[in-house]
């Protein structure tokens, strides 16, 4: 999914490569970029990339000390959606535009203890960034990881296997995906939670003991989710973070 938009191609760019692509649906597709130049950037910001001139900004899954810029997107379909169309049809080879510099505060606070992260499909996307970061940087067990990711179906956790692994080898990571429409066939065989990921939140609040104190709660991905993950936190002293994705233009 991409975030706000921004408007057409103006100004200073470098150029990028896609080489490599990965499809898990027919909407959902990873691409791993190799820019032209270094290209520096905080986990949990973004970058801004063009085609056709038009271009629109994503959030990186990769971790600041990997080679290759990697995306997770979401096909938003004509006429809401203006760049996500044509990336859908390029494949590895392809040039693409990027604008130097990262942007974006939705970043890892390090001031708390405990980190709750909330997110829907690509919403994920800052998270991963932040752990194979602090994985690679040796922090890892500094703090304590909550991600709760919500989707549709089985088939649209874009790195589900990832954050499943990291749970697994670290005690103090926890991952607990939700399916919003787990009774439709698609999901056939799903025994995880099941539900909306932003009706959750309070349930594995408790779950896992967190205070308002020491967690600092992050929400990214659908506005309406992060809204309502909002509205239940409202005057119980947990700090919220959000990072909204919106059709391409709006």
């Amino acid at each position: 999914m991409t975030q706000k938009a921004s408007p057409r191609i103006r100004g200073r760019f470098i150029t990028c490569e896609i080489t490599r692509r990965e499809d898990l649906t027919e909407d959902l597709w990873k691409i791993w970029l190799d820019p032209s130049q270094k290209f520096t950037f905080k986990p949990g910001q973004y970058c801004t990339i063009g085609a056709e001139g038009i271009e629109r900004p994503y959030s990186i899954a990769s971790s600041p000390n990997e080679p290759l810029i990697e995306l997770f997107v979401e096909l938003v379909p004509p006429p809401d959606g203006n760049l996500t169309p044509i990336l859908h049809r390029l494949d590895t080879g392809t040039t693409l535009t990027l604008r130097p510099r990262a942007k974006g505060i939705f970043v890892f606070k390090p001031e708390y203890k405990n980190h709750l992260m909330v997110g829907t499909v690509t919403g994920t996307v800052p998270y991963v960034s932040m752990l194979r970061n602090h994985l690679e940087e040796g922090i890892i067990r500094q703090s304590n990881y909550y991600v709760l990711e919500g989707a549709s179906y089985m088939d649209e956790f874009g790195y589900d296997e990832e954050l499943a692994r990291f749970a697994a080898e670290y005690s103090n990571i926890e991952f607990v995906p939700s399916c919003s429409r787990p009774d439709e066939p698609r999901n056939a065989g799903w025994q995880g939670e099941r539900g909306r990921i932003n009706t959750l939140v309070e349930k594995y609040v408790r779950e896992f003991g967190l205070g308002a104190e020491d967690t600092c709660v992050y929400a990214c991905g659908h506005p309406q989710m992060i809204e309502d993950v909002k509205a239940r936190f409202t005057n119980t002293g947990f700090h919220v973070e959000e990072e909204r994705f919106w059709k391409e233009d709006e």
